[in-house]
C-alpha cells in the first residue's frame, strides 16, 4: 500500500496489472490513492464472482505468485489520466492483448485509436443531418475490430440490444464506428434473445429480452444516403449511448 505522503505526490495515475508468470499485462486502469491495490483485495473477497480480471488474479495467487503493479504515469489530473488510460487500452487491444477491462477507455468512441485515413475521413465526411424514422444507428466501437470486413461489421451490429422503440417499425440499421457510418443493413427479421443486466453480484442480475436482427446490406439508394456520413458533431463528450433513434436538424 502507498503511504499518505506517497499518495499526495501520486495524485491521479495510470497503472497496469501484470501476470508474473509470463510478464503479460491483463488490466489497465486509472486511479487515485491505493486504487491499484484494490483489485487484489476484491478478487480475494469475491471468490464466487465471475469476472475475468478477478479470475486471473486468483489463478496467479493459486500458483503462489504475486500480481505485478506497474505505475505508468503519475502526478496527473483526472482528465490527463483518463486520456492516458484510453490511449493504452486502445493500443494494447489493437495489437491483440486480451485485457480484462470490461469497457474501453474514457472518450474511446470520440477520440479513440484510428488509422490516419480514418481520421481524415472523420473530419472531412459530410455530417448526417437527418435520420428517417425507420432507421436506427448502432455504435459498434466495442464489438468491432477495425479492418475485419463487412461480415465482422454485420456480426458486431446484429445483436443483442435493448430496444425502446417498436422494432417492427425499424427497417434499416446503420453501423457507426468512431463517429462514421461504416455500413447500412436492411432488416429482414427481428428476434428476441435473453440478456442480463450488468451487476456486480450474479444473483442481482435481472434477465430481460434483448433484440437482434437478420439482414442484408441495404439497397444502393439507402446505402448511399447514409454511408460514410459523420455523426461526430452529435456526440457529447463522455456519452455512452449505443443506439441513436433520431437526429434533429440544427
Amino acid at each position: 500500500m502507498f503511504d499518505e505522503k506517497t499518495q499526495q505526490y501520486l495524485k491521479a495515475y495510470v497503472y497496469m496489472l501484470i501476470d508474473p508468470r509470463d510478464n503479460t499485462p491483463f488490466y489497465i486502469g486509472k486511479g487515485n490513492n491505493n486504487r491499484v491495490f484494490e483489485h487484489l483485495n476484491c478478487a480475494i473477497k469475491n471468490i464466487e464472482e465471475s469476472n475475468l480480471k478477478y479470475e486471473q488474479i486468483q489463478h496467479i495467487l493459486n500458483s503462489n505468485k504475486k500480481v505485478k503493479h506497474l505505475i505508468i504515469r503519475h502526478g496527473l489530473t483526472d482528465d490527463e489520466a483518463f486520456d492516458v488510460e484510453c490511449a493504452l487500452i486502445d493500443s494494447f487491444q489493437y495489437f491483440g492483448f486480451s485485457l480484462s477491462n470490461i469497457v474501453s477507455g474514457h472518450n474511446s468512441i470520440e477520440k479513440g485509436l484510428m488509422t490516419s485515413d480514418e481520421v481524415i475521413a472523420l473530419y472531412n465526411a459530410k455530417p448526417l443531418e437527418e435520420l428517417e424514422s425507420d432507421c436506427i444507428i448502432i455504435n459498434i466501437n466495442r464489438t468491432y475490430r477495425r479492418h475485419s470486413g463487412i461480415d465482422a461489421i454485420y456480426n458486431a451490429t446484429k445483436e443483442t440490444w435493448r430496444m425502446k422503440n417498436p422494432i417492427n417499425k425499424i427497417a434499416y440499421v446503420l453501423s457507426e464506428y468512431h463517429g462514421l457510418i461504416v455500413e447500412v443493413f436492411k432488416v429482414n427479421e427481428w428476434y428476441k434473445k435473453k440478456r442480463k443486466t450488468k451487476h456486480k453480484n450474479e444473483q442481482d442480475r435481472k434477465e430481460y429480452d434483448g433484440y437482434g436482427f437478420n439482414g442484408t446490406i441495404a439497397e444502393n439508394e439507402i446505402r448511399i444516403k447514409y454511408l460514410n456520413r459523420s455523426i461526430a458533431h452529435l456526440k457529447k463528450k463522455g456519452a455512452a449511448n449505443v443506439i441513436r433513434y433520431n437526429i434533429k436538424k440544427t
